[in-house]
């Protein structure tokens, strides 16, 4: 895979075809059987700080502390960057302002909400988005997307997975579908 800086990549596929295991690989959290594998001329396995510093991931298990609420969550988040982005901005921009409830009491939308700006709190310039808007109403969909549209626009490299075909093509500028671990084609999504 090449994936073009400042844009949203798509990483499509049927459930079981790899593409959590590529992310898994691509952030450093497995290592790769073969093969090579460079983030901005660094290799994951062994630059893990720079990764870690550099890259924002929404996998589809969230590992949150179940007893946080929302506000706690994002706010010890924040406190691992140099510069994050503003607490209130990032709850605002989620629509989780003054939520009071723990994250094990929220809805799957919400916890949803809450990956997503754990993900970005660190201002990533390289962020996974692991199925984003999986268990999501019809607005809090849209929401990620103009948040996803938005981080594009910024500079930011978006490596987007989803099972709908409609997301893919509202949002991806590029398109690689993966099945039994290997990349069957990759290109511009009007062109696949």
């Amino acid at each position: 895979l090449q994936v073009p800086e400042s844009s949203i990549f798509g990483l499509l596929g049927p459930n079981g075809a790899g593409k959590t295991t590529a992310i898994e690989i691509m952030l450093g959290l497995r290592n790769r059987d073969q093969g090579s594998l460079s983030i901005f001329d660094k290799d994951p396995q062994n630059d893990f700080a720079f990764i870690a510093d550099s890259v924002g991931a929404m996998l589809q298990e969230g590992g949150i502390n179940p007893g946080l609420k929302p506000r706690e969550a994002v706010a010890l988040y924040a406190s691992f960057y140099k510069e994050p982005l503003d607490i209130d901005t990032i709850l605002e921009s989620v629509d989780l302002t003054g939520v009071q409830t723990m994250v094990r009491r929220l809805s799957g939308g919400q916890k949803q909400s809450l990956s997503l700006a754990l993900a970005l709190i660190g201002q990533p310039k390289l962020v996974f988005l692991d199925e984003p808007t999986a268990g999501m109403d019809p607005h809090a969909r849209r929401r990620t997307w103009e948040i996803i549209k938005e981080l594009k626009a910024k500079g930011t490299t978006v490596i987007l997975t989803t099972h709908l075909m409609d997301e893919a093509e509202n949002l991806c500028d590029e398109i690689a579908i993966v099945s039994n671990g290997s990349v069957v084609t990759q290109g511009k999504t009007v062109e696949l």
